[in-house]
């Protein structure tokens, strides 16, 4: 298979707002019959007449109609692409980033990411969505500019990742709760009633491999898909949540949390971006805020 002429997508996109030969060749400096033999490439290469006489002038096809406005957006792209990379000013940037991220990460690291883009570039607005699963779709289809999590088997091979920190499992209960009181051994954790936190619904995790290592099973007594539901439903009962340190600070707020009586695999949260926004100032900008921010909170 030939390798398609990308200049042919300038002379389309032009021809299409022209629906002129003549117009057309003015615009990119060429002769009429010059001009001519490239709507005659253009027509053989899409097997489509695409401008037909009307009159005295030229009319599009159906196919024209339907390719136009992707060209269009093909071409505009192609420039911006190939034009010199502008200074970042960030007191004049105005867009909207979307991060997508785990339970507690915007309520832990929010607070001081949104005040830091507030003073750096007040024009800049975040907007943070839930993470229902690691489907690496909304980072490659743009929906999402940035994305913070564990990084999966299910990721895209094409995904960057960055490490942000490492966290660990902690035992988290209501204030006044007997695990308040004394040491907590293993016996005494696994002795009481749990909640399993999973996106997918599984009945096991790594605490509960961790706790049959040691001869122990814990009783668990609900599954929910997210850490602020394990939390909310902890502080209204005597149910006990394993969650993330880290991630979970500013959720944990007014109860009491105790490390675990058994060693568990630490986690490690990155930020995830897709390749094309490598070299995009505002993105990089957008980078760098939040690792330092998760780095000094």
């Amino acid at each position: 298979m030939s390798t398609p002429d990308l200049n042919l997508l300038v002379t389309l996109d032009v021809l299409l707002a022209e629906a002129s030969v003549a117009r057309a060749a003015q615009r990119l400096r060429l002769s009429p019959s010059a001009m001519s033999r490239q709507l005659s490439r253009l027509r053989e290469t899409t097997g489509d007449p695409l401008l037909v006489r009307a009159g005295r002038g030229l009319v599009p096809t159906p196919r024209a109609l339907e390719l136009s406005q992707r060209v269009g957006r093909i071409v505009e792209d192609v420039h911006a692409v190939l034009r010199p990379a502008e200074a970042l000013d960030l007191q004049r940037l105005v867009r909207t980033f979307t991060l997508r991220g785990s339970e507690g990460f915007a309520e832990s690291f929010g607070p001081d990411l949104i005040a830091r883009l507030s003073d750096e570039a007040p024009g800049v607005r975040l907007r943070f969505v839930q993470k229902p699963d690691k489907d690496s779709a909304p980072l490659r289809d743009g929906s999402v500019d940035l994305e913070t999590g564990v990084v999966g088997e299910t990721m895209g091979p094409e995904v960057r990742a960055q490490a942000l920190f490492r966290d660990r499992f902690i035992g988290v209960v209501r204030t006044g709760h007997p695990l308040c009181r004394d040491d907590v051994t293993p016996s005494r954790y696994a002795a009481g009633r749990h909640i399993h936190v999973s996106r997918r619904g599984l009945d096991k995790g790594v605490i509960d491999e961790a706790l049959e290592a040691l001869g122990l099973e814990r009783q668990i007594a609900t599954i929910v898909g997210g850490f602020s539901t394990a939390l909310a439903l902890a502080r209204a009962s005597d149910l006990i949540a394993s969650v993330p340190e880290r991630h979970t600070g500013a959720l944990r707020q007014g109860m009491h949390s105790f490390a675990l009586p058994f060693p568990t695999p630490e986690i490690t949260v990155s930020l995830l971006w897709h390749p094309r926004m490598d070299a995009d100032p505002d993105h990089r900008w957008l980078r760098g805020c939040v690792r330092d921010v998760c780095a000094a909170t």
